[in-house]
């Protein structure tokens, strides 16, 4: 392992050297590249270095061993024990950091939220999901836009679409694709009664154009009046656009914006993150189960998690975690749910790679 460490901390310091070159600086797209590796591969090469000045730091104390006294050798062998202890966990990092990260990653994303069974308290909990992921979201200095939403005449929301733009937003909001389940006792039960209720969540990274190339002439494109609140122009102007890609007949429309051109460009954002999900769906089928995670494919159709509310409890059913009801969906133990669930991944990851 030592070798292939010394090539990548070599590596880097060439990196290092171009974003100093005044052609590199010049050349903005490019520096920008370099930038973002550089940026990248920091936390590897630093625990590189560490791994290697601790296996220095071992082999120098054991050549010292021969010439000390006692009381050095004591020393000296308690250096060994302390960089000998530490290697293993260092180097399990390291396995972990150096297997292919998803090229996703880095991206924004594009969150859809959808009402499934459970009637109008189905919509209320898609409404409690977006309120949570709105919480969550500032909690990390992230930016909410919503793209499209259908509001529910009994609260929350039949559907609704929003981007979230931040720091590696895709990195963590991946592990939110599924459905998501709640048992409670609605606010129009007077019986007391706990029903069952369902959402999907679906997380798709944002894909530009470079990702996805779509034929003008495999759309659709059609306007109409965008209805509910928004101001004069709702219901008199073909504010709302509605495109359809025929060769996948996927569906996708937006009438929350002012004009039609926004409508309109909030559609291709959406188009575009649908048609990329549908790839990388076809890759992992093409890759084999035994490349699927086990936090799970992330399919909308998969059950990932049940709120509890009589019980005060969340469950995540990929790794059996459990937290409080209020502190997930009320407050901010989202966190805590998603870290266990990136653990458990790497992991698997390492278990792989071992």
């Amino acid at each position: 392992m030592r070798d292939k460490l010394e090539k990548l901390i070599a590596a880097y310091a060439e990196l290092e050297k171009k974003m100093v070159d005044p052609a590199v600086v010049a050349d903005q797209k490019e520096y920008t590249r370099i930038a973002k590796e550089h940026a990248h591969q920091s936390e590897l090469v630093a625990l590189a270095k560490e791994y290697i000045a601790a296996l220095d730091d071992i082999e120098a104390a054991k050549e010292m061993l021969h010439e000390a006294s006692s009381d050095e050798r004591e020393m000296l062998q308690a250096d060994i024990a302390a960089n000998e202890e530490k290697l293993p966990a260092l180097e399990d990092d390291i396995k972990i950091m150096l297997i292919p990260g998803d090229p996703n990653d880095e991206k924004d994303t594009i969150v859809e939220i959808r009402a499934a069974a459970g009637g109008d308290e189905a919509a209320i909990f898609a409404g409690d999901l977006y309120k949570m992921y709105e919480r969550f979201a500032d909690s990390k200095h992230w930016k909410i836009e919503v793209l499209s939403s259908s509001p529910s005449e009994a609260g929350g929301f039949k559907t609704i679409e929003f981007k979230m733009l931040g720091d590696k937003v895709y990195s963590v909001m991946k592990y939110e694709s599924g459905v998501h389940r709640v048992q409670r006792v609605p606010k129009t039960e007077s019986q007391g009664r706990i029903q069952t209720s369902t959402a999907t969540v679906a997380v798709l990274p944002e894909a530009d154009e470079i990702d996805v190339q779509i034929d003008p002439t495999d759309l659709r494109i059609d306007t109409y009046c965008a209805s509910g609140p928004g101001g004069q122009c709702v219901n008199t102007t073909y504010s709302a656009v509605r495109i359809t890609h025929l060769p996948t007949n996927t569906v996708v429309q937006s009438q929350d914006q002012r004009s039609q051109i926004q409508n309109r460009e909030v559609c291709m954002q959406m188009l575009r993150a649908r048609l990329y999900e549908m790839e990388l769906e076809k890759q992992q089928a093409e890759q084999g189960a035994e490349r699927l995670s086990q936090i799970g494919r992330g399919n909308r159709s998969e059950k990932i998690r049940t709120y509890n509310q009589p019980q005060d409890r969340v469950t995540d059913h990929r790794i059996g975690f459990n937290s409080t009801y209020n502190g997930v969906l009320l407050g901010d133990n989202l966190i805590n749910v998603i870290e266990a669930l990136a653990a458990a991944e790497r992991a698997e990851k390492l278990a792989r790679a071992v």
